[in-house]
């Protein structure tokens, strides 16, 4: 029976330091867009969007400066064996998302879990957002918004303009 317990809690450990290990992977992975994009988006308007490391690494601050008064900030951060992003929306709700990092490494998805100040479940709010790192100079961001279940998607194609390395 000792054997059995033993065997489960090792199962247990193993896959509680694989799930760490994704999550830790997945954030190392958004720390490689620190620094500043420029690109369009869905509707070929200018954005800008800012990536940078706060609280002493343990966060990720990414600030889209979009037209029309449409910035958002968006703080991501690794909670145990996950990494959260908790968006805050020109809407004024804050949706919370967990990640997933794709098989390639390049896709990293992060879908709604909860948020603060939902008028209602339906209310309109931030349900999904993708990066794609296409090489070190290009990324894209996918958000998916939903509202009464209506979803727009909006894409963002961004260059890198400078990284924040460099100005330090």
């Amino acid at each position: 029976m000792k054997a059995i317990y033993a065997a489960l809690a090792a199962t247990l450990l193993a896959t509680l330091t694989f799930a760490q290990s994704d999550a830790r992977q997945t954030f190392d992975q958004i720390k490689t867009l620190d620094g500043t994009w420029s690109g369009k988006n869905s509707q070929g308007e200018p954005v800008k969007v800012t990536f940078r490391e706060t609280a002493g690494g343990s966060a990720i601050l990414s600030e889209i400066d979009g037209e029309h008064g449409h910035d958002m900030v968006s703080m991501i951060h690794v909670d145990n064996d996950r990494l959260l992003m908790t968006h805050y929306c020109s809407t004024g709700n804050q949706p919370r998302m967990s990640a997933s990092l794709s098989p390639d490494g390049k896709a990293i998805t992060f879908n709604y879990v909860d948020a603060t100040n939902l008028k209602a479940p339906d209310a309109g709010h931030m349900q999904k957002v993708v990066f794609t790192v296409l090489d070190a100079g290009h990324h894209t961001e996918e958000w998916t918004f939903v509202d009464h279940g209506k979803t727009k998607v909006e894409l963002f194609t961004l260059t890198r303009t400078d990284t924040l390395a460099s100005k330090k």
